[in-house]
């Protein structure tokens, strides 16, 4: 699959609303957070980096655009979409946003916690802030799932929950201050599904809208460290879902991705169900933009398939479905506490590729999970040989702290890599494109390849073909036609002029987006600029009366 660029947002426009929370009700509660001074020798750092540290500028008085920010984002779209939205709080508030890690105040750093190597890279980077004398808050998983971690003693922490208190969070963290919020949202004692989906975003990717429908899950699975972080199933309301579609819509986005730990599961916990959620949204999904349905588990969607065949097939939604299998082994399964057995996800494979038609089914394998025999592991390698997913996400098992499975007794790693490298030899031995040359689609383009050198646009079944870089493309349908394959894509010519091509609804203004991050066209950039400024501002001297009158 071609890798596309990260980070390539700057949607200024909705960053300020009417429905924004104002300075006076974010501040309310700032009684509430516990602040002390920092002490830098509590963060453990290896003596090679305490040698170099540079010593931090502490800030006595925060004026709001005077600090730049950083924000890097490890894992899932659930966490790029909380990137976003802080972001999107920091701007509001007047903070510059930059890509130019060395230029910046401060670094936000958002960690996943899935594999060993994320929280690897993860710490790493937090050394190298240090190293350079950047103020540093972390987020995402990680701090959430171990907040007594020996690396993150010291740093001011933002829990999963409370990404809408960021701006405070960093401003105590440049006057020298720790932080840690990582509490539960809860509403009348119900837990919340997070922050309210309202808040001011930057996206990404200023096309794409990505929407948290639930946090959390119902699985127990003994290999997983984000359901630590992350906790138990808690789903936004259908309404709250819809009214953030709607203005991301409005916007400017042309394509919604619903993300979570399990969409299957959405629902369950506030009498709703996914299907509920999915038609709901299909009323208000623009003609010629596109709705993809993010992750599910198989337990949660075998009871739902009827329905879900019927959305799949609906004209704004991809006939697109993530499945995760993780072995085709029963034993395996019932080791990882799956809660389904391999018939049931056969079952959910078989009904969809028989109702949807040219529906693409991705899934996921664990290689080598403790007590996996070759029996399990020639199960799993049948499974694969028989479906031939055109998407397959091929893991190594890691122990993760705190899971059951890390006291599990592990087999040899070299065992481990030769499976793996076996699963990949088969996987790369298909080409599920082979042989479209001359079929003809309608694509949305939406995205830019890593290598900047051809835009990225999906069809019906969200397969992915890649397009020249025409002027004005981004944000259109358009009809190609396929002149080459990859194992991972499709190559593809235009068959219409500018004049033919469909615009999605109101994505005009961002149709011509910068490739830098938080970046628009320059006239834009500099035009919106001076309003966020403003609003900056504005927000710093409500900020001041409420503290001092």
């Amino acid at each position: 699959m071609v890798e596309l660029e990260e980070n390539n947002i700057a949607d200024i426009e909705d960053l300020i609303s009417p429905e924004d929370i104002k300075p006076i009700e974010r501040y309310h509660n700032k009684k509430n957070v516990t602040v002390r001074a920092k002490k830098r020798s509590a963060v453990k750092l290896s003596a090679e980096v305490s040698d170099e540290l540079t010593p931090k500028i502490i800030q006595q008085s925060i004026i709001p655009g005077s600090q730049k920010v950083y924000v890097k984002t490890w894992g899932c779209s659930h966490n790029n979409s909380d990137s976003e939205y802080m972001a999107g709080q920091l701007a509001a508030y007047g903070y510059q946003l930059t890509d130019a890690k060395d230029k910046a105040d401060l670094w936000l750093l958002n960690s996943c916690t899935v594999k060993n190597p994320s929280e690897d890279t993860f710490r790493n980077e937090i050394e190298n802030g240090m190293r350079n004398g950047k103020h540093v808050v972390v987020a995402g998983c990680v701090p959430q799932g171990a907040p007594k971690a020996d690396y993150l003693r010291g740093l001011s922490v933002i829990g999963v929950q409370q990404i809408d208190r960021v701006v405070e969070v960093v401003e105590e963290t440049l006057k020298g201050h720790s932080v840690r919020l990582l509490q539960n949202k809860k509403q009348q004692g119900k837990r919340l599904g997070g922050a309210n989906l309202a808040l001011p975003k930057v996206r990404k990717n200023p096309l794409i809208e990505i929407i948290p429908i639930n946090t959390g899950c119902l699985n127990q699975c003994t290999y997983c460290k984000t359901k630590h972080a992350r906790g138990d199933l808690a789903s936004y309301p259908p309404e709250e879902i819809v009214a953030r579609a709607q203005q991301s819509f409005n916007e400017g986005c042309c394509e919604i991705w619903l993300t979570s730990e399990d969409t299957g599961a959405y629902g369950r916990d506030i009498g709703s169900s996914l299907p509920e959620l999915l038609w709901q949204l299909v009323d208000v999904i623009p003609e010629n933009c596109m709705l993809r349905v993010g992750m599910t588990n198989p337990p949660y969607i075998l009871e739902h398939l009827e329905e879900i065949a019927k959305i799949l097939k609906h004209p704004r939604v991809y006939s697109f479905l993530h499945v995760p299998v993780q072995s085709g082994s029963d034993a395996v399964l019932g080791d990882m506490k799956r809660e389904y057995c391999r018939e049931d996800f056969e079952q959910v494979v078989d009904f969809l590729r028989a109702k949807v038609p040219k529906v693409t089914i991705a899934t996921d394998i664990i290689c080598g999970f403790p007590g996996e025999t070759e029996k399990d592991f020639e199960e799993t390698i049948n499974l694969c040989e028989k479906y031939q997913f055109p998407s397959l996400f091929i893991n190594q098992f890691y122990p993760r702290p705190g899971t059951p499975a890390a006291k599990m007794s592990r087999i040899p790693a070299n065992l481990v890599k030769k499976r793996t490298k076996r699963l990949t030899e088969l996987f790369n031995s298909y080409y599920p494109y082979k042989g479209r040359e001359g079929e003809i689609y309608n694509v949305l383009v939406t995205e830019i390849s890593h290598d900047k050198q051809h835009y990225v646009g999906h069809n019906k079944s969200y397969e992915q073909v890649l397009l020249p870089m025409r002027k004005n493309l981004l944000g259109t349908s358009v009809r190609v036609r396929i002149t080459g394959t990859t194992k991972f894509s499709m190559y593809a010519e235009l068959l219409d002029e500018e004049t033919d091509w469909t615009r999605c609804s109101q994505s005009s203004q961002t149709a011509n987006w910068n490739k830098s991050s938080f970046c628009f066209n320059e006239p834009l950039k500099q035009k919106c600029l001076g309003s966020v400024l403003l609003m900056g501002f504005v927000a710093f001297i409500f900020q001041w009366l409420w503290r001092h009158l």
